[in-house]
């Protein structure tokens, strides 16, 4: 499994879950204080949600969700051939999940992509210390 995901900045957390709610035909997977995921089937789409008043509407951070820490390595390797460089964290805490991932630097518009495997649920939202994290 892989799928796309993208963290958006929304100004009001229960107006923006009623709005994707509608648009996707889902509910969230996963809702905390000042933050929802959604696990859209089709398109496959991992949607996040991050309260952060008067940035609504603005990207928070991009990445490729993989099934697993193989996946995670693969890709790395793969980008690393092709002359990107990352930043590795591995074991992290982000988002509400427990995570293997890395970050991709040297974007052209410096924008934050992510690609990642999520290990377990956890009931804090972040402790990482990368690029961005539900920030």
């Amino acid at each position: 499994m892989s799928r796309l995901q993208l963290a958006l900045n929304v100004d009001d957390l229960d107006t923006s879950i009623a709005f994707y709610t509608r648009l996707f035909g889902v509910g969230p997977a996963k809702t905390k204080p000042g933050y929802a995921n959604f696990a859209v089937a089709e398109p496959p789409l991992k949607l996040i949600l991050i309260e952060n008043p008067g940035q609504g509407g603005s990207v928070n951070h991009l990445g490729v969700e993989v099934a697993d820490t193989e996946s995670v390595d693969a890709e790395q390797t793969r980008l690393a051939a092709a002359g990107l460089a990352s930043v590795d964290e591995r074991d992290t805490t982000c988002c509400y999940a427990r995570q293997d991932k890395f970050w991709v630097e040297g974007t052209p518009n410096g924008e934050q992509w992510e690609v990642y495997t999520v290990l377990a649920d956890s009931p804090v939202e972040s402790i990482a210390a990368g690029p961005v994290c539900c920030a």
